[in-house]
């Protein structure tokens, strides 16, 4: 199967998911979550979808949960450049509004709550996973396990799941050092 026949397939399974409303967050803008709410709707159509995330961000230019849906939505796009822009600028804005350092090397167990399960510090556990796995994509390893392991010491407990990123890892890791 091509690259353009596993984005229709991917995208036709993300409407099938979708149903009559995806849930962005909580205490979204309604102006930006009807905005986000066309995006998904619209998924077949980049140009079009996109145009809809760019709207609910300009409605709603410090809602972190925006953010994340346009740096999703370039992700699955293969735009990894513009995902990583975007994934980089929501850890800003989640450090800022969690009133912690933006720089995950700087970060400890108490830099900030990071138990929580909704709002900044969350999101930001959530997008510096996200980081970790476009490094992955962009093949750079080394940048993704320097990620890896500073979110292993903010969030021991693995509350986002970012042993799968790990685990990912590992595996092209050891089919290189075995290739």
């Amino acid at each position: 199967m091509n690259q353009s026949s596993n984005r229709s397939v991917r995208q036709s399974n993300i409407v099938r998911l979708v149903g009559n409303e995806v849930h962005f967050g909580f205490d979204i803008e309604p102006g930006a979550n009807a905005e986000l709410q066309r995006a998904a709707s619209l998924i077949s159509s980049q140009e079009a979808s996109s145009e809809a995330l760019l709207q609910a961000e300009q409605i709603a230019p410090e809602q972190i949960e925006v953010l994340i849906a346009r740096y999703k939505f370039h992700f699955y796009q293969g735009d990894t450049e513009k995902a990583e822009e975007l994934v980089i600028k929501t850890l800003g804005l989640a450090a800022k509004q969690g009133n912690f350092n933006q720089d995950w090397l700087q970060l400890n167990p108490s830099s900030a709550n990071w138990n929580a399960s909704r709002g900044p510090e969350r999101f930001y556990l959530y997008s510096l996973k996200a980081l970790a796995f476009i490094r992955l994509r962009q093949e750079k390893p080394d940048e993704a396990e320097s990620i890896l392991h500073a979110l292993s010491l903010i969030d021991p407990a693995d509350q986002v799941g970012a042993n799968v990123i790990r685990d990912l890892l590992d595996a092209i890791v050891e089919e290189q050092n075995n290739g």
